[in-house]
């Protein structure tokens, strides 16, 4: 591959931010570039211990440096506190010599082959700044006159801020009326009397060298105009008016010429009374929106201006005595700057022409001067060198031509300056890259060798692949060839390739070696896993790497980013083996993204997965009491953090200070989704409590308890239980039973009632009160039977009345339970009662389980009872009505279907066991969403002509929402296996439509109409018909004359031998099974209706209906049916036979519907209530 260049070679540009040229690599002899050097001007501040000026170059030979100082040759000093850099150019001195080096300054460094040089560094070594000691005289004025008190301040280093003070540094309040100008003068627009005092000073402070410096105080007195008025308040308006003067600027006018990007600052701060309003407009132009107005608009200010900003601009001074103007002539220029880029450095052969561009804009237009090594260069037409403003031009230039070559442009805002080396040189190629370089890439990656050659003229640059001119799509030679970069490298891309650069001076090669690397893989990344706390977690992380690479290859692990380092330490818990990352002890902190990265030198790959720690929840918090003057509480929480596992329940506990203190006890276990508990509590007890969650994991700690809470003492709550009846002699009758605990006394004075008779005899109860949990009834006959009961008591009063059991005396021993379940009906609704609306017509309904201490005895399960409120067709009509159902046994939820679709129903639940029902729980409202229409109820048609149909219909009695129209599907069918032809669809938006005209159709061929009802939620079962069009007189001529022709007789005589035929088979198939050859038994019919059924709800699916459906039915795929009669043409004379009459009548037998035309609608009806579960007739218990 060759490359066809001019004569010019550009090669390595390096644009750095100093230095801007051509690179030419050191192995070839060429002068100085100056690559660094401070860049003046230098303020030497009195802080800096020293100061340094750097000048340092590049060049082969190695320059040499020299000074010049304000234009002559500077010899530095041979004393230590000035030291140079033998390396480059570079020299400080300490601070003691600031003032012996100021000046300005160029470093120049040069060769054999040319001198470069930089700009002129100016060092500025500021002095002291100072006031003047002067003797100043009071300043005496008439009050009302305008006063400028001058500053003058001293010049010094950036930046300077001034301040008008007393000598006591109180500041000298300003205004409108008193107001201090960009120049540090202080500005009264009149005087009055508060004016005069003696101590006026002027400050500027100077921040970088840290000095304040202020002015002899200055006196000024005013004079009163009214000598008697000795207040030192003036009254104002005994003030005559004076007409505006400007106190700043004088004059009329003034010049002001800016640098392109500084503010302009004009200001105007006017005298007279009272104080002038000031104005300020552009003449003939318009104001820019820049402007920003201060100090009461006597100062305004411009931002970084351009020449558009150039102009007169008029500040306008006025009050009712008069008004002044003042005109500022504003001037934007610019310091010299290159119009696109400095001039280049340039490489040529011999005898070419070089031509050296300064091109450099600027205002006023900078003068160019032209320097080569250092010295003035002139136009020198003899020796064919031409000087033409801003162009160098060397005809026929020769190895003499070589060197540096200087442009410097400037004007009085500055200067600017290009070294340009000039290299007129013949040079044979010259390798810059090393022989048999080594480049690897991984397989499916790009990678770029490097051929770097210098040469001139330049070369022409080839590459090939072991004696092979390289060629293909993948392969790209850039910068002339100096560069190859292959693209998507492949396994057979490795090998030796070859770099030939030849000019007319010869010819040099190299060798480079690629190596295609396999791609660093992970094969088996780690995987999200779930670890229990205080388990060990393995990460795995299986690679594949090329193994040529294995010097350099390292997995490294990281956790949310940060890397898992190494540690050697056994108390680590991170071990790191080969692909597995092992955690030890794992901890709520170990949770999180982690990534493995499988790393080589030359690629990478990276996954993750990530880690979550299962622990036991946290203690719940903020636990408060609610009702806490009675001995039904509620207890209520925040849950703690349930550490990635849900919370399954939460576990009450309680500890009181009476009877075992310092015990904590369960009471009662609540759903993981609560943060509240009912609590029924004993009385006469010193309560507190707390709680902890219990998840998959285990429990958790527990919670702060509460504070104590005392209950009022009340009436035992329950009796004894488990009574016994033990008849050891023939006439005793041995009574005990469980006592009550401790904590369930309720209150002092704790005793027993013990009640017994004989049975089935009216005695008497015999009553007796003991403490101890047992008593002996003497004098018993012998094996009679007794009911007896117990009751406790305290001194508050009785518990509930005991329920009697029955024992014998004498010789017999019985146990006896006292149940719980028979002592009351419940006491507590269900709580949390929520409806999930299922679909149309059914619910799911869950509550929170009542506690079982209210249930009073055995659940037996839950009662739903709901009432239909309203129907949203006709919101006014109230309908009340109500339904309930059943559900035995312990739940928290159920589904409850029947309900209707489109309503408004309020909804509760209660308890019940087995002697009654609780009470229902607080109502919820819910509505039940649109439904589909119920089918059609009649569809005929009428007006049957030739190619058209009116069809029309009676609207659904069952709309289950507003009908938002119909769908309509016709079907063209088969005259003889009645199988569909053509298929049409019609969409009916009209909710009040009753008919349709249907144009377009066959004539004398039968069709099939499906129509359905349609709301938002779908369209309902279709209702079908079948008719046939009417026949053309023309076609019925016509084949009557046919009729007379031989072979229409022969086609005649083989359709009644196939219709014999069928007549045959089907009285066959009458007689085994049916009216109708092949029609399926009742059951099966109803199932063949079903599908037809699911195929039009599968056009219009209603998903909630479908969801409940897909389970409970088989369907038939069958979408052909025979056609059981037509609506003929009143000219056609075809009459019904007799068994098809029969079929009819016997089919209507078994509850078929008919049309009042007699058409047989009763196969296509949709499904009976009773088969659909989305619309049920009655309710059914369904329990999830």
């Amino acid at each position: 591959m060759r490359w066809a260049g001019g004569p010019l070679l550009v090669l390595l540009w390096a644009f750095t931010s100093r230095t801007t040229g051509l690179h030419i690599p050191l192995e070839v002899e060429q002068p100085p570039t100056i690559i660094d050097h401070t860049v003046g001007p230098i303020i030497a501040l009195p802080l800096d211990n020293t100061l340094t000026v750097r000048c340092e170059a590049r060049g082969n030979p190695p320059p040499e440096y020299r000074w010049v100082k304000d234009g002559q040759e500077l010899n530095l000093p041979n004393i230590s506190t000035v030291k140079t850099e033998n390396r480059n150019g570079t020299f400080m001195f300490h601070n003691k010599h600031f003032a012996q080096f100021r000046g300005k300054y160029r470093c120049l460094a040069f060769n054999k082959l040319g001198t470069a040089m930089t700009k002129e560094i100016e060092i500025i070594v500021p002095t002291s700044p100072k006031f003047p000691k002067e003797v100043l005289d009071t300043i005496v004025v008439k009050e009302g006159e305008p006063i400028t008190l001058n500053c003058n301040p001293p010049d010094g280093v950036a930046p300077r801020q001034l301040y008008w003070m007393t000598v006591d540094l109180q500041h000298i309040e300003q205004d409108e009326r008193v107001s201090m100008g960009t120049n540090g003068n202080l500005y009264f627009s009149y005087a009055l009397p508060k004016d005069s005092r003696k101590d006026y000073s002027c400050f500027a402070a100077f921040t970088k060298i840290r000095i304040i410096v202020h002015k002899t105080p200055m006196s000024v007195k005013v004079e009163r105009l009214n000598p008697e008025n000795n207040s030192s308040e003036s009254d104002h308006s005994t003030l005559p008016f004076r007409e505006p003067s400007l106190l700043l600027p004088s004059g009329v006018q003034t010049t002001e010429v800016l640098l392109k990007g500084q503010d302009l600052q004009l200001e105007c701060i006017p005298g007279g009374y009272p104080i002038p309003s000031v104005t300020w407009m552009k003449m003939g132009e318009t104001m820019p929106d820049r402007i920003i107005l201060d100090s009461f608009q006597k100062k305004l200010t411009i931002p970084a201006v351009d020449e558009k900003d150039q102009g007169t601009y008029m500040c306008m001074a006025e009050n009712p005595a008069g008004k002044i103007a003042h005109y500022f002539y504003v001037t934007v220029e610019e310091p010299p700057a290159w119009l696109t880029e400095p001039p280049q450095s340039q490489l040529t052969v011999i005898g070419s022409e070089v031509r050296i561009e300064c091109s450099v804009t600027g205002k006023p237009t900078p003068a160019i001067t032209w320097r080569k090594n250092g010295e003035i260069f002139r136009d020198d037409r003899v020796n064919n060198r031409q000087v033409v403003d801003d162009t160098v031009i060397l005809h026929k230039a020769g190895p003499e031509d070589s060197g540096v070559y200087q442009c410097e442009a400037s004007n009085q805002h500055g200067s600017v300056l290009a070294n340009i080396n000039v290299l007129v040189m013949d040079m044979a190629p010259l390798m810059l890259t090393k022989d048999y370089r080594e480049y690897a890439v991984i397989e499916g990656g790009d990678i770029i060798m490097n051929c770097s050659v210098f040469s001139s003229p330049p070369s022409s640059i080839s590459w090939t692949k072991e004696g092979t001119v390289i060629e293909g799509e993948r392969f790209h030679v850039l910068e002339n060839g100096q560069f190859l970069k292959i693209i998507g490298t492949e396994k057979g891309d490795s090998g030796k390739y070859g770099c030939t650069a030849s000019n007319t001076e010869g010819m040099s090669s190299l060798t480079a070696l690629l190596d295609v690397k396999d791609p660093t893989k992970i094969v088996a990344p780690p995987q999200d896993v779930q670890i229990i706390s205080g388990t060990l977690a393995r990460l795995m992380c299986r690679t594949e790497y090329d193994r040529s690479l294995q010097d350099t290859f390292e997995v490294i692990w990281r956790k949310d980013g940060q890397e898992i380092l190494h540690s050697p330490e056994e108390s680590s818990r991170h071990i790191r083996e080969g692909d597995l990352l092992q955690i030890m002890n794992v901890n709520l902190s170990d949770q999180g993204m982690y990534t493995c990265i499988a790393r080589t030198s030359l690629d990478e790959d990276n996954a993750t997965g990530f880690l979550t720690v299962l622990d036991v929840p946290d203690a719940p918090m903020s636990l408060k009491i609610s009702d806490q003057d009675s001995r039904n509480v509620t207890l209520s929480w925040t849950p703690g953090s349930d550490h990635n596992s849900s919370v399954t329940e939460f576990v009450v506990e309680y500890e009181e200070s009476h009877w075992e203190p310092g015990r904590w006890k369960e009471l009662q276990k609540v759903a993981g989704n609560q943060a509240t508990a009912e609590l029924f509590l004993h009385g006469d007890l010193n309560y507190q409590f707390r709680v902890y969650a219990v998840n998959a994991i285990g429990p958790g700690p527990p919670s702060e308890a509460t504070e104590r809470l005392k209950t009022p003492p009340a009436a035992p709550d329950r009796n004894p239980e488990n009574i016994r009846i033990h008849g050891h002699l023939p006439h005793e009758m041995d009574i005990s039973w469980d006592p009550l605990l401790p904590t369930e006394y309720n209150g002092p004075g704790l005793e027993y009632k013990v009640s017994y008779r004989k049975l089935e005899v009216e005695d008497k109860w015999q009553e007796h009160l003991v403490t101890r949990p047992s008593f002996i009834v003497r004098n018993t006959s012998t094996f009679a039977p007794y009911e007896i009961k117990i009751q406790s008591r305290n001194s508050l009063g009785w518990g509930p009345e005991p329920k009697p059991v029955t024992g014998y005396s004498g010789e017999d021993v019985f146990f006896w339970h006292c149940l719980r379940e028979n002592v009351s009906v419940p006491t507590a609704a269900p709580r949390d009662v929520a409806v999930q609306v299922i679909n149309t017509t059914v619910l799911r309904v869950s509550w929170s389980p009542v506690l079982p201490a209210t249930v009073r005895g055995h659940l037996g399960g839950y009662n739903i009872y709901w009432k239909r409120i309203k129907s949203f067709l006709s919101p006014d009509d109230l309908l009340e009505e109500s339904d309930s159902m059943s559900f035995p046994g312990k739940r928290n939820h159920v589904i409850v279907p029947g309900l209707k679709p489109f309503s408004e129903y309020r909804l509760t639940v209660n308890v019940f066991n087995k002697k009654g029902k609780g009470p229902k729980s607080d109502p919820v409202a819910f509505s039940t969403p649109e439904g589909v229409p119920g089918i059609v109820p009649k569809l005929f048609a009428s007006n049957i002509q030739e190619d058209s149909v009116l069809l029309e219909w009676v609207p659904p009695p069952v709309t289950n929402g507003f009908l938002t129209g119909y769908f309509l599907q016709y079907h063209r069918l088969n005259e003889t296996s009645l199988g569909v032809i053509d298929s049409f669809e019609l969409n009916i938006t009209s909710p009040d439509a009753t008919q349709v005209q249907l144009g377009g159709l066959v004539g004398g061929s039968p069709f099939r109409f499906d129509l359905s009802a349609c709301t938002q939620a779908g369209c309902g079962p279709p209702q079908a018909q079948e008719y046939r069009t009417a026949v053309a007189s023309g076609v019925r001529r016509s084949e009557a004359s046919i009729a007379t022709q031989r072979w229409f007789i022969g086609t005649l005589c083989a359709v009644a031998l196939l219709t014999l035929v069928a007549v045959i088979v089907c009285f066959v198939t009458k007689n085994k099974g049916g009216k109708y050859a092949g029609m399926p038994p009742r059951r099966q019919q109803d199932t063949v209706s079903m599908g037809k059924v699911k195929e039009k709800e599968d056009l219009f699916p209603d998903a909630e209906s479908r969801g409940m459906n897909e389970d409970t039915y088989e369907y038939s795929d069958s979408d052909e049916k025979p056609l059981k009669g037509f609506i003929l043409d009143a000219r056609d004379d075809t009459v019904w036979d007799s068994d098809s009459r029969d079929s009819l009548v016997d089919y209507a037998e078994e509850k078929g519907e008919f049309d009042e035309d007699g058409s047989f609608i009763g196969e296509y009806s949709g499904p009976r209530s009773r088969d659909s579960v989305s619309e049920p007739s009655g309710p059914s218990a369904v329990a999830e």
